[in-house]
């Protein structure tokens, strides 16, 4: 069959290998001159299958307010007239319960650990470097109230059989070295040592070389204008280079996603959170981290990325605005400098921001429409990097008629009904 990808992003670029993968004949279409341009540039960097969580959950209404009130705060709302941002929160505020939150995190860590797994089996297929490591993600806590409230997340890594360490400052030290150099500004942490680090954009560049030499056709510079129908099914993908037809089409938009589909009457509940991050360039490798410390209090991932410095952060609530705004800068340079002082010049760092495409359960949409030849795959929120190569694993199978590895029953769109 004949499959259309809508998006080069890391979750199109993995499926349309998958599919080529597979024996179809794939091409993907972007508006960007390449792949990872967007959301996929510079994401944080982990691979996180342990931190594979919902926003919702029990306490995070109470927790958003003292989080808008911090100086160097994670969470920024710029309130706007628009529905779709209202009807978000809303959805996402009904999901803040301790019955919701368990289930919604059943259906995310099956995903996140099975995409590892294939993460995994990729570099021992093809060889694929990017940057990466697989030393672990330590969740560094500032204060005793932030590991006496571990004991539930704890229990949830039991129940998932998610190896864990509890450490004490010791411990984050043998850990993280550098933290050495500033002992006294945190009692403890979390470390998951399965999770591992990588260059997002990198990681796609080479994977979508790899789809080419399988014969995936990438149309980039090309802008998508819509979605043309013919009685039940998807007839063609309205774009600047005409019309592009296919058997199987496949939005991959992250965002951008309900914008396409919304015209075809498909409600898509994905609304676009911005993170920031900036890239450091490493000073002194003795004092930068060696692969993921989670900052607990200001909620930014510091990331050892080759001869870089990665730190993301902040879940700003502003519908599709992509200004680059000072404060947040000034929270990831906080963190980064009052734990890794050393280890980077932050004068030098890049500036980005991104779209991340979140729902408001938390899991993701994987899966066929109620249309026969239009499946979706979009909705990973800050886990696309981590449920990239799962996502594109089971939407191949899905597609070619077999059987997915693992079930993914519930990440349909009908969930929302």
């Amino acid at each position: 069959m004949k499959v259309l990808i809508l998006g080069s992003g890391v979750i199109g670029v993995t499926a349309a290998y998958y599919l080529a993968q597979q024996g179809h004949e794939v091409e993907v279409v972007d508006r960007q001159p390449g792949p990872a341009l967007e959301t996929s540039y510079a994401n944080a960097g982990e691979v996180s299958p342990g931190y594979s969580s919902p926003w919702a959950g029990p306490g995070v209404p109470v927790k958003a307010v003292k989080w808008l009130l911090m100086h160097f705060g994670p969470l920024v709302i710029r309130p706007k007239v628009d529905m779709a941002m209202v009807s978000w929160v809303y959805q996402m505020l009904r999901n803040c319960t301790a019955d919701r939150y368990a289930i919604n995190k059943k259906r995310m860590v099956p995903i996140a650990e099975y995409s590892r797994d294939c993460l995994k089996q990729l570099r021992e297929d093809i060889g694929i470097e990017y940057d990466d490591r697989a030393r672990g993600t330590l969740q560094l806590f500032r204060t005793q109230k932030q590991v006496d409230g571990t004991a539930g997340d704890i229990e949830v890594l039991k129940q998932f059989g998610v190896p864990y360490e509890v450490l004490d400052p010791q411990g984050c030290i043998d850990a993280e070295p550098a933290l050495a150099r500033v002992r006294g500004k945190f009692v403890g942490g979390l470390r998951l040592p399965g999770d591992e680090t990588g260059d997002c954009k990198l990681f796609t560049e080479r994977l979508a070389e790899n789809a080419k030499k399988l014969g995936v056709k990438f149309r980039f510079d090309t802008a998508i204008k819509g979605i043309a129908m013919k009685a039940d099914k998807i007839a063609g993908v309205d774009t600047s280079a005409g019309l592009l037809e296919a058997d199987i089409y496949v939005a991959a938009l992250g965002s951008y996603t309900p914008q396409i589909v919304g015209p075809l009457g498909i409600n898509v509940p994905v609304f676009p959170i911005k993170g920031y991050s900036i890239t450091v360039p490493i000073t002194d490798a003795t004092a930068a981290p060696e692969s993921t410390v989670m900052d607990e209090t200001y909620k930014v991932a510091i990331t050892r990325l080759g001869d870089r410095i990665r730190v993301g952060g902040t879940a700003e609530i502003a519908g599709y605005d992509l200004e680059l705004r000072a404060g947040r800068r000034a929270t990831l340079e906080h963190s980064v400098t009052d734990l890794f002082p050393e280890g980077g010049d932050v004068s030098k760092a890049t500036f980005w921001c991104g779209l991340r495409p979140m729902t408001p359960d938390g899991p993701p949409i994987i899966g066929k429409t109620r249309y026969d030849n239009l499946y979706l795959s979009t909705g990973h929120g800050t886990l696309g990097w981590t449920m990239a190569c799962g996502s594109g694993r089971v939407l191949a199978d899905t597609i070619s008629g077999r059987k997915p590895e693992i079930d993914i029953s519930e990440l349909n769109l009908s969930r929302y009904r």
